[in-house]
């Protein structure tokens, strides 16, 4: 039987991933910890995110967790979710300003302000609701169509700079990074276990997932 431990680092109600992963694979244990034994001992692991990456980064300094994750990429299949995602790239605006884990190279940005669309409304600021998602080759699109649409909610987003490492875009209104992906590692800025039935795809894609990028 294998195992997925959700990343807990006190920041967040866990439930709903916890709750959607155990529903496309009851064979698979979910554990939410912050036990490192448990996260590194895990098949896969999920990092996901909610709140200020400032608080968020801390709190993984302050436990030891961001050198957990520093060991997981290195080779167990890892899923970043909307914070999660965030926090594996350089730096983050938000916070006044934040250094993050640097596993993507690239910051995250807040929206700019004013945000207009083509017939000049006013679009709001965090970004929420459910956008289409164009899609890059990669083995967790399996069985979900291109543009298909996910649940968003964000202020900020990223600016990779290494392009082929994004997996996704989706626009607002202009084209931005929704997911990136390398080697072992897939991480997108919407939330899959909002996303209904094409959310639980993506999930259980991970589930299958043995890391390797390859369709």
């Amino acid at each position: 039987m294998s195992t997925v431990a959700v990343i807990d680092y006190g920041m967040g109600n866990l439930h709903s991933i916890a709750k959607a992963l155990q529903h496309v694979s009851a064979s698979t244990t979910i554990v939410v910890t912050n036990d490192k034994s448990k996260i590194l001992a895990a098949d896969r692991v999920v990092f996901p995110g909610v709140g200020a990456i400032g608080d968020c980064l801390f709190a993984l300094k302050q436990s030891g967790l961001d050198e957990v994750i520093q060991e997981v990429v290195k080779n167990k299949p890892l899923l970043g979710i909307c914070l999660g995602m965030q926090a594996l790239l350089s730096f983050s605006e938000e916070s006044r300003g934040v250094n993050c884990l640097d596993i993507f190279s690239g910051k995250v940005v807040h929206f700019p302000k004013n945000l207009r669309n083509d017939s000049g409304d006013v679009l709001k600021i965090p970004h929420m609701g459910w956008n289409q998602v164009k899609q890059q080759p990669h083995p967790l699109w399996k069985n979900i169509a291109d543009n298909s649409r996910f649940y968003f909610v964000h202020s900020y987003f990223a600016q990779l700079n290494e392009p082929q490492m994004t997996i996704a875009t989706t626009e607002y209104p202009d084209v931005f990074t929704c997911a990136i992906a390398k080697n072992n590692i897939f991480a997108v800025q919407f939330h899959p276990e909002k996303s209904q039935a094409i959310g639980l795809q993506l999930l259980q894609n991970f589930l299958q997932w043995d890391g390797r990028s390859e369709v």
